[in-house]
């Protein structure tokens, strides 16, 4: 079975520019090169393992979200996402969420919902991010994760700020405008916080993507990466291949609203699944194009060794 090659540490070499490397290799050699070393390091099973991970790590999210409101009394919260359903899916692909929303709202289980919630989330957010540090250590060579208590803990770590700071930047992206006109018809809010909610919604969203993928891209390999400007480039197309499969994502969702009463739920989890492996493609390609770069700052240009 064919490997990546390494990809030797340059930590410690001279900080010669990424971008005087980049035009020297030319960026179609270096995409052609990374493309060889996603697909030797097996990237595409990586990605449908990582986006298994996710599809697990959103819904239980959702439902301690809810029982969280449930529990603070925010009747209003449960209001406005149970009416984003209703916008986002009308018909069957939207009730089932919202049925579950105001079953959780009307009786004592709130708390229930949070802690199971929580707790199906996190180890289901862990395990991804765990699948992330193998799927990246296979990209840059290196055939060994961390000792499991070292990779859990790191996983955990960037489960909890990564990981939320993803999907928070997916609500603000996919649904941030029902979720305005949802709060507006539910709470009444003024023109002003409409447009403030509107536009800023978006340099938000891009400010938490570029930071999850950066923590991801430092932190994951099993192995000291170099700085942060030869890692920018992998991280940069990893964040725009990212926006371009959840504007995808949107538009299917907006088309969805067309067919969603005849496919039902079915639309939704389509949707979910599609976006989830395009997530997972954008990081990994977006990695092995990082570990290109590096591995031709080194000498070693040849992704199969």
């Amino acid at each position: 079975m064919s490997t990546a090659a390494t990809v030797p540490v340059t930590h410690d070499l001279e900080g010669d520019d990424a971008v005087e490397m980049l035009r020297s290799v030319g960026f179609r050699s270096l995409l052609r090169d990374s493309l060889m070393r996603f697909r030797l390091a097996d990237g595409f099973s990586h990605s449908r393992a990582l986006a298994f991970q996710f599809a697990l790590t959103l819904v239980p999210a959702l439902i301690a979200v809810v029982g969280l409101a449930h529990e603070l009394g925010q009747q209003d919260f449960s209001r406005i996402v149970s009416q984003t359903f209703r916008d986002l899916a009308p018909g069957p692909a939207g009730e089932v969420f919202t049925q579950a929303i105001n079953q959780g709202s009307q009786n004592d289980s709130g708390g229930t919902a949070l802690l199971f919630g929580l707790i199906a989330a996190l180890v289901a957010g862990v395990t991804a991010m765990g699948q992330i540090e193998r799927g990246s250590n296979r990209i840059y060579g290196v055939e060994r994760d961390r000792p499991t208590v070292a990779k859990y803990t790191r996983a955990t770590v960037l489960a909890l700020t990564a990981g939320v700071a993803f999907i928070a930047a997916l609500v603000l992206m996919v649904a941030g405008s029902e979720i305005g006109a949802a709060a507006k018809e539910v709470t009444g809010w003024n023109d002003t916080l409409d447009t403030a909610w509107s536009v800023g919604r978006w340099p938000l969203g891009a400010m938490l993507v570029a930071v999850a993928v950066a923590l991801l891209f430092e932190a994951s390999p099993r192995r000291r990466q170099p700085s942060a400007s030869w890692l920018l480039l992998g991280s940069s197309i990893a964040v725009v291949l990212w926006f371009a499969f959840t504007g995808l994502l949107a538009a299917y969702i907006g088309l969805s609203r067309d067919f969603g009463e005849t496919y039902g739920p079915l639309a939704g989890v389509i949707g979910l699944l599609l976006w989830t492996f395009g997530t997972a493609l954008a990081l990994f390609l977006g990695l092995a194009v990082a570990a290109q770069l590096e591995a031709v700052r080194a000498g070693s240009p040849n992704p199969s060794g």
